[in-house]
């Protein structure tokens, strides 16, 4: 009798699982409708959550996108970019609307079709670029018509000394000087399927991205580190040794929790003050600077079994916040925060690159010269 009563409550537990489980992957996806107008504040007051959710990590990768694009209506490297990167290795809890992907499209389809990009807008043809590629590897593993547009699309913006206009909004580390953008479009062309770094203009864009990478030395540990991250995907950006150099110093900048700071990647950054005069805030871990540092430690080649990559996923699945995000301090001057949602979205990319998300690291064929 209780042998019949245990395989009785063990129907009905696998029953209530699978109802659970059907709920969640039903769940209909966030939309633009379902955002407000208005950006909302990214605090550090919002609570630790008692467990790490990937689905409440959906739904918050969903909802700051959505309202950036409806509130600000362009696609920007803090907020909308890594988004199209990290949200695939979501899919399976939460389906997205697929509306940020399209609004990335549209630039190409829409708003360049009439007028195409100056030299002056280099910016957006690499986070446009850099997203649409960065989405097609993640999900069907193909370089698409309008990524290979784009991309193509960003050579032509290219400047004679091969860099790129970026914006300097004081958003240190992601929006502050050139050199960002164009270990970015490294990254974009190194990533993209489909053998498109061996096509005539990539080659030619390429040569003067190492000239420019050549005259520009890097100016911090996360200069060093994009960079590194870089010349797996391109070759001529950094050598072998200097690859293991800076993830050495990437590992020793580890926090006693097991996260990583993004100040604490900066210190080294000669020139770059706080408007206060105040030190940078270097011993408290954050998202984007644990999930940076995870993602750029795998593509570098480190096991995601190595003792220090784990310590750090924990602190990602123990740090995760009520809403969903994972919470990442404007480093040096007040920027509402904003971080917070590339941070948020290289959590995701790093639990994926660990093997906590489906997808695994971002393989793909590493570019010729």
């Amino acid at each position: 009798m209780r042998l019949i009563l245990s395989k009785r409550v063990a129907a009905l537990l696998m029953i209530g699982t699978l109802w659970i489980s059907n709920s969640v992957s039903a769940e209909p996806p966030i939309t633009l409708e379902d955002v407000d107008e208005g950006l909302p504040v990214i605090s550090a007051n919002e609570p630790i959550s008692k467990e790490y959710s990937p689905i409440r990590a959906a739904q918050y990768l969903d909802r700051s996108a959505l309202n950036w694009q409806k509130t600000k209506k362009c696609a920007t490297c803090h907020t909308n970019l890594f988004y199209l990167a990290a949200r695939p290795a979501l899919k399976s809890v939460l389906p997205d609307s697929g509306e940020v992907r399209r609004f990335y499209e549209d630039y190409r389809r829409v708003r360049w079709q009439q007028r195409m990009p100056s030299e002056g807008q280099g910016f957006w043809t690499i986070v446009v670029a850099t997203g649409l590629t960065w989405n097609d590897l993640q999900t069907t593993g193909k370089l698409s018509d309008v990524a290979r547009e784009t991309l193509d699309m960003m050579w032509t913006t290219q400047r004679s000394d091969g860099g790129w206009n970026w914006p300097d909004c004081d958003y240190a580390p992601l929006e502050i000087d050139d050199h960002y953008g164009v270990t970015l479009a490294a990254l974009a062309v190194g990533i993209a399927p489909d053998g498109y770094s061996d096509t005539p203009q990539s080659r030619a864009g390429l040569e003067k991205l190492r000239k420019y990478l050549d005259d520009n030395p890097p100016k911090s540990l996360h200069h060093r580190a994009m960079l590194a991250w870089g010349s797996v995907r391109v070759d001529g950006i950094a050598s072998e040794s200097d690859r293991d150099e800076t993830l050495a110093e990437l590992l020793a900048l580890q926090l006693d929790d097991g996260g990583w700071s993004t100040a604490g990647l900066l210190t080294d950054w000669k020139d770059l003050v706080r408007s206060d005069d105040r030190p940078l805030q270097t011993e408290t871990s954050d998202g984007y600077g644990t999930g940076l540092v995870i993602v750029i430690a795998r593509e570098l080649g480190l096991s995601a079994d190595d003792e220090r990559l784990q310590r750090g996923i924990a602190w990602l699945k123990a740090n995760q916040r009520e809403n969903g995000m994972w919470f990442t301090r404007s480093p040096v001057n007040e920027c509402g925060n904003l971080i917070s949602n590339a941070g948020s979205a290289f959590a995701i990319l790093a639990l994926q690159a660990c093997g906590e998300l489906p997808g695994g690291t971002l393989s793909t064929k590493p570019s010729s010269p």
